[in-house]
Order: C-alpha cells, then structure tokens, then sequence
C-alpha cells in the first residue's frame, strides 16, 4: 500500500469556495475508484488551527500500486491538477500499518485530518529503525483506540527516513503541537473496509 500527498499553497486572499466547489464535483470521479483505499480531500484555511498558508493537500491511500501509477501518469486523474496548478511534488510514503477507529462506525464521514511527520532515528545497532517503528505502531493502535479516531495510518518514506502519523477524525481532533490540522470536505474511500487492520507486514 502506498500513501501519497501533494500540497497546492494557495494566496493568502484566495477564496477557498473555488476549491470547496472543485471538491463537489472532482469527489464522485474517486469515490468508486478501483485500487484506492481512499482519498482525504483536505484544505487547511489561514489562521484556522493555526495553519500559516491556505492550502489544499490532499491524501491518498493506494492498494494497487498500479492504480496509484495510472493516475499520476496514465491519465487517471493527476492531469487534472496540473492543468489547473501546475505540476506539484508528490510525496510518497510505504503504509507500514492502518487501523481503524470507534468514530468509523458512528460517523462515516470525517470532519478533520491531522498530520504528523517525524524522523526515524539514526543508531548504531541496526535494529534502531525497527525498534522505533513497533513503539510507533503500538502508539497508533493506542491511538486508535480515542473515540474520535475514524481512521489512522503510519507510513515510511525511507528517502528521508520520515514516518507519517495521518488520523481522521470524526470530531475534533486530539490536540497535538507537532501535527498540522486540515478540514475534510469530503472523503471518497471505496476500498477503506478492504484494508488490512493493523501491522501490514
């Protein structure tokens, strides 16, 4: 599985209603989108949650690396964004494990995401990193466990060496100074409930 995020910054006095609006119709083209564990559409709005920039940026989840390819490249979607923005980086990130949350059940739709990037630590012994990420999955599977939580994943990117905690929330987030906090106008998940539960390795 992969996790991937591009993030489009937008002007300070940009009306966020056009993007809000590009949500409305762009979320029916993904909500039965073959391959995709799902797609947070999120927006963080300036001076809101203490987010610096407007800013549209939004995750994925991919089961099929081949789907997650298509789209980028083949003509599945991505074309789309780059017309309209220009072509932004895409970070991606290996799903090292995925649980889901007491709020899946009780609110099907989200209201918030936030996002936390840490290092992986650097250690003489070689097992450093996979000490590091068990105690990292252990605290998301905690986590998981908040009544709020609707859906939370751990991920690596091993070019920088970064994990990604992303949780979504169906209310009002855990409060966490290290996480950026995003809205989440829509999510289109058409193979949420296929993704496996726990460690995914």
């Amino acid at each position: 599985m992969l996790a991937k995020q591009y993030e489009i910054t937008l002007p300070a006095d940009y009306d966020l209603d056009v993007i809000r609006r590009r949500i409305e119709v762009g979320a029916p083209l993904l909500d039965d989108r073959p391959g995709l564990g799902f797609k947070a559409w999120l927006l963080r709005e300036r001076g809101t949650d203490g987010s610096p920039v407007n800013q549209y940026a939004p995750l994925y989840v991919w089961r099929s690396d081949g789907e997650a390819g298509r789209f980028l490249v083949g003509g599945g979607g991505f074309e789309n964004i780059v017309r309209d923005f220009g072509r932004p980086a895409v970070h991606h990130w290996t799903v090292l494990a995925h649980f889901s949350g007491p709020a899946r059940a009780d609110v099907p739709a989200p209201s918030a995401a936030t996002r936390r990037l840490t290092a992986v630590p650097v250690g003489q012994d070689p097992a450093t990193p996979a000490a590091h990420v068990d105690r990292e999955v252990e605290r998301l599977r905690e986590l998981a466990r908040h009544p709020g939580v609707h859906t939370a994943v751990l991920a690596l990117d091993p070019s920088r060496w970064e994990l990604l905690r992303f949780v979504l929330w169906g209310s009002a987030p855990q409060d966490d100074p290290a996480a950026a906090v995003f809205g989440v106008p829509h999510l289109s998940a058409p193979e949420l409930s296929a993704l496996p539960e726990g460690r995914v390795w």
